[in-house]
């Protein structure tokens, strides 16, 4: 402040007296730098130890315990025979005081691969099961413009017939049913209602379309749909735990083999786990063997049924002229 009265400058004060010095963030706050890379170089250590620190070692589950209480994650889960799980079912319900007539469930994990990278999609089925376990009947909506055709579904239990002018109260979910079922000459015109209805659409597929309709409303009425959830998880209910034991079983068995027919044999079974539980009880794993269908047997049978043919016929033996 005083140079200029004095009339002396030192060198380069004129320069920084006329343009402003410019701070960076840095210089005005050292501190907080250095604390900021002290920061990081002790996350540093700390990250690599978590990365070199090995991984825990888990003892080998052991397979069978030996009192009757055990603690359950250091031991293999058991799997049971189907009428000795079924059995169970029922003793813990007799144990527990629950609704005697409360529903069977089953959960099945499916192996959807198949060969490189392709697998089996998802899918929904309906199969007539040997023994109902309720009274519900579905709903049947059946497509005809034949007025005898209409009048024989209509007495065989269809809740909907009609012909096209349906087919705008279905888009605006104005009608809905269970399963939708018709006959060759009208499908061409309900081709609209191929997006909407996706699986329930008609085909013969599903044997949902054909003339036979009081055949095709018998089965619709009473059968049990089953779909897979999660890509490759199916729960469903397949029977109340008052039935007798072989109808449950029967039941569980018709499932099973209706599911193994989407995954072609040659490949592993389609089904990998299996568990049974009922409304109140814990899931009991089952056994696989004897459930799923005996296809590679049959195959062992009929090789061996054409290596004993071939070892009845006679030898001929050529015939020198």
């Amino acid at each position: 402040a005083l140079a200029p009265r004095c009339a002396w400058v030192l060198p380069g004060l004129e320069q920084r007296l006329a343009i402003p010095a410019t701070v960076s963030p840095a210089t005005a706050r050292p501190y907080a730098a250095a604390a900021k890379t002290a920061k990081k170089d002790a996350k540093r250590p700390r990250q690599e130890k978590v990365k070199e620190k090995p991984l825990p070692r888990r003892r080998p589950l052991m397979s069978k315990p030996v009192d009757d209480v055990y603690l359950t994650w250091l031991y293999k889960r058991p799997s049971y025979e189907l009428e000795q799980a079924v059995g169970m079912l029922k003793k813990f319900q007799e144990l527990d005081f629950t609704y005697p007539k409360q529903f069977v469930y089953i959960n099945v994990s499916l192996d959807m691969a198949l060969q490189k990278k392709k697998k089996v999609d998802p899918f929904s089925s309906s199969v007539a099961l040997p023994h109902r376990f309720t009274d519900e009947v579905n709903k049947v909506l059946v497509f005809t413009e034949d007025e005898r055709e209409a009048e024989v579904a209509r007495e065989h239990g269809a809740a909907i017939v009609g012909g096209v002018e349906l087919i705008k109260w279905i888009l605006e979910d104005e009608i809905q049913a269970d399963f939708y079922v018709a006959v060759p000459a009208i499908i061409p015109k309900l081709i609209p209602l191929r997006n909407k209805l996706k699986r329930k659409y008609p085909s013969t597929r599903r044997n949902s379309l054909g003339t036979d309709i009081p055949k095709m409303l018998q089965f619709f009425r009473e059968c049990h749909e089953y779909t897979v959830e999660d890509e490759n998880i199916i729960k469903t209910r397949i029977a109340r735990l008052d039935m007798p034991t072989e109808h449950i079983i029967a039941n569980l068995k018709t499932i099973i083999h209706d599911i193994c027919t989407f995954k072609p044999s040659n490949y592993d079974p389609i089904v990998r786990r299996l568990v049974i539980r009922s409304a109140t009880s814990e899931g009991l794993l089952l056994k696989l063997d004897g459930i799923l269908p005996q296809v590679q047997k049959v195959e062992e049978k009929e090789e061996e049924h054409a290596d004993d043919e071939d070892q009845q016929k006679p030898v001929q033996e050529p015939v020198s002229t």
